[in-house]
This record gives structure tokens, C-alpha cells and sequence, in this order.
């Protein structure tokens, strides 16, 4: 087994700023090489003291906060322009960062890139959903309308 620190939200794992164990292949072929977890040091306390709090200072810091954040990304739909061929298909797919940036255009509020999670790859034109982790306990679903850019 492998200790390591994770620098990344891992889906299952941990959170950023987390010491966990996994095994070795797992360590060593995949969070490591990605860039999810560094090795666990005893030095590396004051990494993980680094990496929680700048992970705070992301954070939605209340619950009410993400509940009424959560309400107000769940009530409206949000659209996304993006260069699309003659039949609808997407020429690429959506990324997070692509969801992000048109919540927080839609003007309901500022989300962050890595808490955003698509269930099957979006590339093609329509209505998509996506889900965004607003709190620990709080778990939004966005409706996002894909249309073509003109």
C-alpha cells in the first residue's frame, strides 16, 4: 500500500489535502503520473496544511449558501454556444471549464471547474445535464441547452 497526499478531488478517493492509502499500481500508474497525488513525506504536513486551506478558501464556505446556490442553478437552464457541424455534432465535446464559465455567465453564480462532473461525454447539440458538488452535502444538477455557435 501507498500513502500519498492528494492535490486533486479524486471521484471515490478524497478531497484535496487528503492522506490516503491506495495500492501501489494505483499510485504509481495513475494518481501520480496525472498529477491527483503527491508521495506522503514528513515533510509533507505543511503541504497538506497548504492545500486545505487554499481548498477553504475556494469553498462555498455555508450551507445555506450552496442550498440557495443550488436552487438557483437547478431552476434555470443554462445555454452554451459552441461551434457545432451541419448534422449537430459538437466539433470537440464540453469541458467543465466550458460549464463553469457559461453558469457563472448566465449570471447565477460563480462555480468552480473541478467540482463540475459529465456523466457521458457531451458532443452533440440539445439538452445535456451535468452535476456540480456545491458543498459535502450539497449536490446540484445542471440543465445545460447546447446550441450552435453562429
Amino acid at each position: 500500500m501507498a500513502k500519498l497526499i492528494l492535490t486533486n478531488e479524486v471521484a471515490g478517493l478524497g478531497s484535496a489535502g487528503d492522506v490516503v492509502e491506495v495500492k501501489n499500481g494505483y499510485a504509481r500508474n495513475y494518481l501520480v503520473p496525472q498529477g491527483f497525488a503527491v508521495a506522503w513525506t514528513r515533510g509533507g504536513e505543511k503541504q497538506v496544511e497548504q492545500i486545505q486551506a487554499a481548498r477553504r478558501a475556494r469553498a462555498i464556505h455555508d450551507l445555506d449558501d450552496a442550498v440557495a446556490l443550488k436552487n438557483a442553478i437547478e431552476a434555470a437552464k443554462v445555454r452554451l454556444a459552441v461551434k457545432a457541424g451541419a448534422e449537430g455534432r459538437l466539433f470537440g465535446s464540453v469541458k467543465t471549464a466550458d460549464v463553469a464559465a457559461a453558469v457563472e455567465a448566465a449570471g447565477i453564480g460563480a462555480i468552480d471547474k473541478r467540482k463540475v462532473h459529465i456523466t457521458s461525454p457531451i458532443k452533440s447539440v440539445g439538452d445535456h445535464e451535468a452535476t456540480v458538488r456545491l458543498h459535502d452535502d450539497v449536490t446540484a444538477v445542471i440543465t445545460l441547452q447546447v446550441v450552435a455557435a453562429k
